[in-house]
């Protein structure tokens, strides 16, 4: 017989994994609600045109992609953002702004699978329309802060500003799809095959000195940095503005009493094509080296008319659910599940049965989750398996417990019984500490 496998770069998630992705998920969706942000769930395949415009080069070459029965090209999403932009230019086009929209799903890209990098992977995905202010921003560095607080993780955010890349760049007269080279050589930390291409195409020996400047300048003390990028960008009016425009955002943001340490790199650059301002990237240390931030966001004003859409502004972040898991085991922070109070019903005897789901009913409309014995194993073996599986309340039922119209309850974490009539059952099980 053949041994199947997933298929490479797919993963079978076993209970303890999918319980860590559904919290880390119940988690992203708390912040949504808390930050009023409506939850829309869009295709899995999307067209190829949609999801390649604006993706950036390299996740284009690593799309799934293939044709449909009829002849289209389609693809699996490799991001959330398309499809929201998608959704906000065609069926949300009238709603009224500002607009907060959040998603959650899985993801695919044919990356080679290596630690941290999976072909699916699993997202969450915040997006705000309709207002270039730096509020906006702030605000979705502020609720990426908040989960990531809230899973107890020790973090920094690097920010920085296609703005002022892009400023200098259009100053000399260089095309968008020109640029976007640039910009992936950038995002790849190619700095001097960046500069290399920038010489190629024509850019002036201030305009070299300038990009390599920016590429040396960051630092965590953000009011020294933000002076020292607007002194090498003096001679750039869009730079200048967009550098301006990243100062506001951090100060607005330290403001807000956020306690992550903020790294400005003023070289810094994403590889999706849309971004028109502030970007930015979460990053714990213990994957710093292996250079897997845990999400990253920004601003993308022209996606939304790209699309069809009136011009809207926009501003979003995606969280990687998988990176957050892989930090939360590096720097040992639990997961604070709330105690189910599990229980197994365990009949000693065939005809107690009957019994036992009638009990088990009662249980679970009591919103107690129940098993009953299926296996009929022994006493000693049922309990040794209740215990095995950290369930915390064993309920036996026997021909003693039928004639006296009640059940024993063991709490097996304290190695305690006592007979209970099934009313005194619920009550002891829901107050039990």
């Amino acid at each position: 017989m053949p041994q199947y496998q997933p298929v490479r770069g797919m993963n079978d998630h076993l209970p303890q994994d999918a319980q860590k992705i559904r919290y880390v998920e119940q988690k992203t969706r708390e912040i949504a609600q808390l930050y009023g942000y409506d939850e829309v769930i869009t295709p899995l395949l999307e067209s190829h045109e949609l999801l390649a415009a604006k993706a950036g080069e390299e996740i284009r070459h690593r799309m799934y992609t293939f044709n449909d029965m009829a002849g289209r090209k389609i693809a699996l999403r490799a991001e959330f953002t398309p499809s929201i932009a998608r959704l906000v230019a065609t069926k949300m086009r009238t709603m009224p702004k500002p607009l907060k929209l959040f998603c959650v799903g899985s993801l695919y890209r044919y990356d080679e699978p290596q630690y941290g990098r999976s072909r699916e992977f699993w997202q969450a995905n915040y997006e705000l329309f309709g207002t270039t202010r730096p509020e906006a921003d702030v605000e979705i560095i502020t609720l990426t802060n908040h989960l990531l607080d809230t899973v107890g993780l020790h973090y920094y955010i690097k920010i920085g500003h296609v703005g002022i890349l892009r400023g200098i760049l259009g100053q000399e007269n260089i095309p968008e799809n020109q640029q976007n080279q640039i910009m992936q050589l950038l995002d790849k930390k190619q700095w001097n095959q960046a500069l290399a291409t920038a010489q190629s195409l024509s850019a002036s020996q201030q305009c070299l000195q300038t990009l390599k400047s920016l590429i040396e300048t960051r630092g965590k003390d953000t009011s020294n940095i933000i002076q020292k990028i607007l002194q090498t960008v003096k001679n750039y009016e869009n730079a200048i503005k967009a550098a301006q425009n990243l100062q506001e955002i951090i100060e607005l943001t330290k403001n807000r009493g956020i306690k992550s340490e903020i790294l400005i790199e003023a070289g810094f650059a994403r590889g999706l094509e849309y971004y028109t301002g502030m970007i930015f990237e979460p990053y714990v240390p213990e994957l710093e080296r292996a250079g897997l931030a845990l999400g990253g966001g920004g601003r993308y004003d022209k996606l939304i008319g790209l699309f069809g859409g009136e011009p809207t502004p926009a501003v979003g972040v995606a969280p990687g659910i998988d990176r957050i898991i892989l930090a939360m085991d590096k720097q040992k922070a639990p997961l604070k599940l709330p105690d189910t109070k599990h229980a197994l019903v365990i009949p000693l005897e065939e005809k107690m049965l009957t019994q036992a789901h009638t009990i088990a009913t009662t249980m679970r409309q009591a919103g107690i989750p129940t098993e009953v014995e299926l296996m009929r194993r022994s006493v000693s073996k049922a309990l040794s398996d209740s215990d095995r599986r950290g369930i915390r309340f064993s309920v036996l039922i026997g021909p003693e417990e039928v004639e006296e119209g009640k059940v024993t309850l063991r709490n097996m974490k304290k190695g305690q019984q006592k007979k209970v009539t099934t009313e005194e059952l619920i009550q002891e099980i829901t107050k039990a500490e």
